[in-house]
């Protein structure tokens, strides 16, 4: 993206209505969908009975519950019918609203229900019931096949995603989740019990769970997986394509997965949601071709960890992340799999082979995908990859089997990093950067000792305004550009606005985070924020929740997808964020404190009213005589930085 360009965007930007919800539009290729007659396999999962039952696992006890219900809605639309059941356990809380489900009005606690046409017959219900709880899970299965035989089985598993962690929570069960684990023991004895050897498909209509972690470990209970890496709109698939099953209860797993895969995109299309939706349907009997390259991979790189690190920390940070966030406490630090594998193999000719294994065997084994002109690089699969041990979680050993041996690689990583010597390591040549302003913005320059140019994996700006008191509030950061020459010259650029958000009431300064590159077309970027509810007065002592907006701008410069996403810390999920009009939002910048720890600080102890098509952009370019920070950072793949800096007034 030029300087002018970025400058053109921000201007058009102003004052332009935050949209409601967002994510993505699709790449659609015929040459990735395979039905079961073209691959030549069969994934019958076996049953007394004809057609289809689709079981969907509604966890509505959260702040999703008024999407979830628009969920049930959808279903309804289509219904049970000779030859396919739809059936689902439905739990709802007392604190996100009374939309009617169906005709069975609103209610509180957890209704076990058949679908059908514009209604639903309930089966049993509780007052209260743990949907985190995996004998919950376990027992739903295993009774929903049994009272609705089929000859293939489908189950649906909805509510905040985390990745490897597993989805939920469920609120009102003292904010319980279903990790992988119990996920894996809830659907292994829920099978067992029923007699079922497999389900025909598994989906997961949630934030992130199209991870390397949950298909390799959920692979023996299901042939097919449908899930996202990245983030999901609160509107999550269109249920209403079921209705290729009412049409035709023979149809195969693969057309069905498709039909459900292209919905997801037609409905977040309609919906303007389609900046950097994610979907795959992956076939599960393919999961150990892709274990043994992985394994292959895995060892070759822990072997040869010293030579290959400084690639894939490279690779790592160039890489599509998912779930990202400019507070890494809020990160997800989930990374897509080709993407990064292909780049290694590119780079380090020493494990092309196992890296192209791998490719191979994740193209074979994804039947379709769609992605958002912000992913073009979605490859089906993601992975965890924290880019330092500091933000690695223990809990990811827990993982069954160990994945492949990638914790173990992940050592051997952060062990490389940790033993580059300190005359390797990044160090400016000079204690100042080179500072020019003209026009268009700030560009800043330096150079770096060329010995530490292999072991060189990032570089951004950061940019911090400069109060009476002289301390420093970051208010955006960037990427900086590393010269492939060897030289050691890296330069970055800044076009001297801010970002603000307004209610047209209240103005609050806001932290920007932009991303782009020459080869997506468009950019993102993100915002922290902080969500207080309704007759909560914004302050640090106070409860809040932590929201991340996420803004999509295609390369035509056009605002695509605007989504405030929730964190639950919890369980480290996330999901689209239900604000009330009347709670207020909070906009967060970054100090740092006496240990350089980040500090995220609100910018308004007043707030903006969360009407969120009320709120706008402005882009006010910087005032003279502001003081401003700037630094130019470089940084190794064992996380080791050095920065140039410098200090202007404007």
């Amino acid at each position: 993206m030029t300087q002018t360009m970025r400058r053109w965007w921000l201007a058009l930007l102003v004052a332009l209505a935050l949209l409601g919800a967002a994510c993505s539009s699709g790449d659609d290729d015929d040459d990735d969908t395979a039905t079961d007659d073209e691959s030549g396999e069969e994934t019958e999962a076996g049953g007394d009975g004809e057609g289809w039952t689709i079981l969907h696992y509604s966890m509505a006890d959260t702040d999703l519950e008024p999407f979830m219900i628009a969920d049930v809605n959808e279903m309804g639309e289509v219904g049970s019918s000779e030859g396919f059941n739809l059936v689902a356990l439905v739990d709802r809380g007392a604190d996100y609203g009374d939309d009617e489900a169906l005709d069975l009005g609103s209610w509180v606690g957890a209704k076990y229900v058949r679908i059908g046409r514009a209604s639903a017959e309930v089966i049993e219900e509780y007052d209260t019931l743990n949907l985190g709880d995996p004998e919950t899970l376990s027992t739903f299965l295993s009774r929903g096949i049994e009272e609705h035989p089929a000859a293939h089985y489908g189950l649906i598993i909805s509510d905040h995603g985390a990745s490897w962690p597993g989805v939920g929570p469920d609120e009102t069960s003292e904010f319980d989740t279903l990790n992988l684990n119990e996920l894996r023991a809830a659907i292994g004895d829920g099978l067992d019990a029923a007699g079922v050897e497999k389900l025909d498909l598994l989906g997961f209509d949630a934030c992130l769970m199209a991870t390397y972690e949950v298909a390799t470990s959920l692979q023996p209970y299901a042939d097919r997986l449908i899930a996202s890496s990245e983030l999901e709109p609160g509107h999550g698939w269109d249920y209403t394509v079921l209705d290729v099953v009412s049409e035709d209860p023979s149809i195969s797993v693969d057309e069905l997965g498709t039909a459900l895969v292209d919905g997801f995109l037609g409905q977040a299309q309609a919906s303007g949601t389609e900046a950097d939706i994610t979907l795959s349907l992956l076939d599960l009997t393919k999961m150990s071709e892709i274990d043994s390259a992985m394994g292959e991979l895995t060892s070759a790189l822990v072997e040869r960890a010293a030579d290959v690190s400084p690639v894939v920390g490279r690779s790592l940070a160039q890489n599509p992340g998912y779930g990202k966030s400019p507070d890494p406490a809020m990160d997800t630090f989930m990374t897509d799999l080709g993407a990064l594998v292909a780049e290694i193999g590119v780079e380090a000719l020493d494990v092309s082979d196992e890296a192209d294994a791998v490719l191979r065997a994740i193209n074979d084994a994804v039947v379709h995908k769609i992605s958002g002109p912000a992913a073009p690089d979605f490859s089906g699969l993601s992975i965890y990859f924290p880019p330092g041990d500091t933000w690695f979680k223990d809990e990811y050993r827990s993982i069954p089997d160990n994945p492949s041996g990638w914790a173990d690689f992940l050592d051997a990583y952060y062990g490389a990093g940790s033993a580059i010597p300190a005359e390797l390591q990044p160090t400016f040549v000079t204690e100042d950067a080179t500072v020019t302003i003209d026009e268009e913005g700030l560009t800043i320059e330096g150079n770096f000792e060329i010995d530490s140019v292999d072991n060189v994996a990032n570089a951004f700006i950061q940019y911090a305004l400069i109060g009476e008191d002289g301390a420093y509030t970051y208010i955006g950061d960037e990427s900086a550009t590393v010269d492939d020459d060897g030289s050691g010259h890296v330069s970055g650029f800044y076009d001297l606005t801010t970002l603000n958000l307004t209610d047209q009431v209240d103005t609050a300064l806001a932290y920007l985070s932009l991303k782009s590159d020459a080869d997506t077309p468009g950019f993102t970027f993100d915002v922290p924020l902080a969500y207080y509810e309704p007759g909560v007065t914004p302050a640090p002592d106070q409860p809040y929740q932590d929201i991340l907006l996420s803004v999509g701008v295609d390369d035509e410069q056009n605002v695509i997808s605007e989504t405030y996403y929730a964190f639950d810390e919890s369980s480290g999920s996330y999901g689209e964020a239900n604000l009330e009009p009347d709670g207020l939002l909070v906009p967060r910048v970054k100090q740092y404190d006496e240990s350089n720890s980040e500090v995220w600080i609100p910018t308004s102890d007043v707030g903006l009213y969360a009407e969120l098509p009320n709120i706008l952009y402005e882009f006010p370019r910087l005032e003279p005589g502001t003081q401003l920070y700037i630094e130019l950072v470089v940084e190794d793949f064992g996380g080791n930085r050095d920065y140039v800096s410098a200090t202007v007034t404007l």
